[in-house]
C-alpha cells in the first residue's frame, strides 16, 4: 500500500469550503482526465478516467463511495477500480484557521493487489504526492474561484489562482444575472 496526505490553505472560511466540498461533482470536475462523472446516489458515484504514464494512455473506470459525510471537518471515502486490482480509499479533513482560511487535508491510500502490485506501488510511490498535492491544489483553487476569494489571499501563489479566482467571479456575475 501507498498513502500520502497534502495540507493546502484555503482563502475561504470553513463553510464556504464545505458548501463546495460537500458536491461530489466538484471533485470529480477537478479530477486530470475525467471523461465521465455519473452520480449514482448521494454516496456512490462512477467516474471514467483517461490517464497516462509516459506515452501509455489507457481508459480507467473507477467506483467512489463516501463512507462518511462529516462536515463542515471530515469526508471519508473509499474506491475501486473496475477491472483493475487495484482499491483504495482515503479523507478530506479541514480546520478553521480564521474567519477567511481553512487548513484543508487530503490523504489517498492505493492498494494494489495480485502480481503486479509490488512494481505498481513501486512505480507508484513518488507520483502519488505529487497527484495528491497537485488535486488538493485544485480543489483549493476550484473553492476559491467559486467562492470569490479575493486576489491578495493568494498572493505567491502559480499564477492559475489568479484565472481561477477570475473566472469564479464571471461565472457569479452571469449567475446573477440570469437569475
Amino acid at each position: 500500500m501507498i498513502e500520502t496526505a497534502q495540507t493546502v490553505t484555503v482563502a475561504c472560511g470553513i463553510d464556504d469550503v464545505w458548501s463546495y466540498v460537500r458536491d461530489i461533482r466538484n471533485w470529480a470536475q477537478l479530477m486530470p482526465g475525467l471523461q465521465e462523472c455519473d452520480i449514482r446516489s448521494d454516496d456512490d458515484s462512477h467516474w471514467v478516467l483517461k490517464v497516462g504514464v509516459g506515452g501509455m494512455v489507457r481508459t480507467v473506470k473507477v467506483n467512489v463511495h463516501v463512507d462518511q459525510w462529516d462536515g463542515p471537518g471530515r469526508v471519508l471515502f473509499s474506491y475501486q477500480l473496475q477491472g483493475d486490482p487495484v482499491r483504495g480509499g482515503g479523507s478530506y479533513t479541514a480546520m478553521a484557521k480564521g474567519p477567511a482560511e481553512t487548513g484543508m487535508t487530503l490523504a489517498i491510500q492505493v492498494e494494489g493487489s495480485g502480481p503486479m502490485a509490488p512494481m505498481w506501488e513501486a512505480m507508484g510511490g513518488p507520483l502519488l504526492p505529487k497527484f495528491a498535492l497537485a488535486f488538493a491544489e485544485q480543489l483549493r483553487d476550484g473553492i476559491e474561484a467559486q467562492m470569490g476569494a479575493s486576489p491578495e489571499a493568494t498572493v505567491g501563489r502559480k499564477r492559475g489562482s489568479f484565472f481561477s479566482w477570475l473566472l469564479g467571479y464571471l461565472r457569479r456575475l452571469f449567475a446573477n444575472r440570469q437569475g
